[in-house]
């Protein structure tokens, strides 16, 4: 069970930087003050974290988080993290032989149903160490506070703001649905990208992002730079959506890497969309028979 794990979750944050993702940090294109090695660093630090049996959601968000931090100092996974942890946890809970998509699925529901207020006061911690962009106060369970509810009964309570909290809420229906539709057979491989199936991976990669980028205003633009930037960034989104589906590749049109230095120029990070891609990929790794341990 940790060995894939660990696979899935190496796997989707190497993905997460091979393919180029406007607005994104990648090997094609550093960004934010980050670099994609930053990324890379910060994918192995919480690993084990991840991979780990035993302990709470909370526990395992705050571990992860601390161990980014001590290897590069800046918030790079959160909300890979706040995602990824429940998916983990959920696959463990699985019995041998019962490790598919429905299974996992209501072992999931099972996992947020059983949180508590210390998975919050965990969480909370977690967040506020990594101080990600944009990050305010609410009126109710406020992040700098102790909290009062259980980690999914305070998610939803952002979850109309908050695409990542929405997940929580909602049982991580976008991942199973949106996601791995987007997703669709691509064959990530093992390991590292690199061979053959490379481009076309990448292209699938792709397209996830911006499904879910089409999909709704990002959160962390949203936070950062108001609800009209999100919706001119969600528009072009869905006209280049329309590019993998028509058979196109992105990485050979000019605009698409034209679109990647302005967002960057800018400074807007589409962080919610490329967080609920490396979350699908690495449900995807779960669940995804080929080649896995």
């Amino acid at each position: 069970m940790s060995a894939r794990i660990e696979a899935a979750w190496r796997r989707a944050c190497a993905w997460d930087v091979a393919a180029r993702k406007p607005g994104n940090v990648s090997h094609a294109s550093d960004g934010h003050r980050m670099t994609a090695a930053q990324f890379l660093d910060s994918a192995d630090a919480a690993a084990a974290a991840l991979a780990r049996p035993g302990g709470s959601v909370g526990e395992g968000i705050e571990a992860a988080v601390d161990a980014t931090w001590a290897r590069v100092g800046c918030n790079t996974n959160l909300g890979i993290v706040l995602l990824c942890v429940p998916l983990a946890q959920a696959w463990r809970c699985l019995p041998a032989g019962a490790a598919d998509h429905t299974a996992l699925r209501l072992a999931l529901g099972a996992v947020l149903a059983e949180l508590t207020p210390q998975d919050s006061a965990a969480a909370y911690r977690a967040i506020r160490r990594a101080n990600p962009g944009g990050l305010g106060h609410a009126d109710d369970e406020d992040v700098h506070q102790e909290p009062t509810l259980d980690l999914r009964a305070a998610m939803s309570l952002a979850a109309d703001r908050d695409r990542i909290a929405r997940q929580y809420r909602d049982g991580f229906a976008e991942l199973f649905s949106l996601g791995l539709d987007a997703l669709g057979g691509a064959d990530l491989g093992v390991g590292a990208p690199q061979g053959p199936r490379e481009d076309a991976a990448a292209e699938a990669v792709q397209r996830v992002f911006l499904a879910w980028l089409a999909s709704a205003p990002d959160a962390h633009i949203v936070r950062k730079h108001g609800a009209a930037v999100a919706q001119c960034v969600m528009n072009d989104a869905s006209r280049w959506l329309q590019r993998p589906a028509a058979g196109r590749s992105l990485d050979a049109d000019p605009g698409w890497r034209a679109w990647d230095e302005q967002l960057k120029q800018q400074g807007i990070n589409p962080g919610t969309s490329a967080d609920l891609t490396v979350a699908t990929l690495f449900l995807h790794g779960l669940i995804d028979r080929r080649g896995a341990p």
